[in-house]
């Protein structure tokens, strides 16, 4: 083998550079690619500890009335469904204890302690309605309360 037949190596300098540029240009394509994905999708909250607590008093409070029956003439009671949420609730606060922030602490008391009280209260709201004579003369659900089946 003669040197003109030995291979001849090129060397391209500019590799880097261009390799550089197709990785800025990616970059560029993903960052849009997120803009445009987080501008159609609504903004969620941050998950954290107050998210949590609110999610299971969100939960609480749906099952003590806060939604209208498919009727339109009451609210959706479900009594069930709320105390397990307040048991959630209170599991969290025990499980947790010492770990809080005192803003964090303060705050499930709070939450805690309102939706007892409401919970006592609507409790107590069903049980009068109950008692009630209904238009037949009979004790009866009264109306504006809609138990789950």
């Amino acid at each position: 083998m003669t040197s003109d037949d030995a291979p001849q190596i090129h060397i391209d300098s500019d590799w880097k550079a261009e390799a550089q540029a197709e990785k800025e240009r990616l970059a560029a394509a993903e960052k849009e690619k997120e803009a445009v994905a987080s501008s159609d999708s609504p903004k969620l909250p941050p998950a954290n500890f107050q998210g949590l607590v609110g999610i299971l008093a969100s939960q609480a409070v749906m099952g003590l009335g806060a939604v209208p029956d498919e009727s339109g003439k009451g609210v959706l009671i479900d009594l069930d469904g709320a105390k397990f949420a307040i048991d959630l609730l209170t599991v969290l606060e025990e499980k947790t204890a010492g770990n809080l922030t005192e803003d964090e602490a303060k705050e499930i008391g709070v939450v805690l302690t309102e939706l007892r009280a409401r919970f006592v209260q609507v409790t107590q709201l069903i049980a009068q309605q109950m008692a009630q004579p209904t238009a037949g003369g009979e004790a009866g659900a009264g109306p504006g309360i809609v138990m789950p089946d």
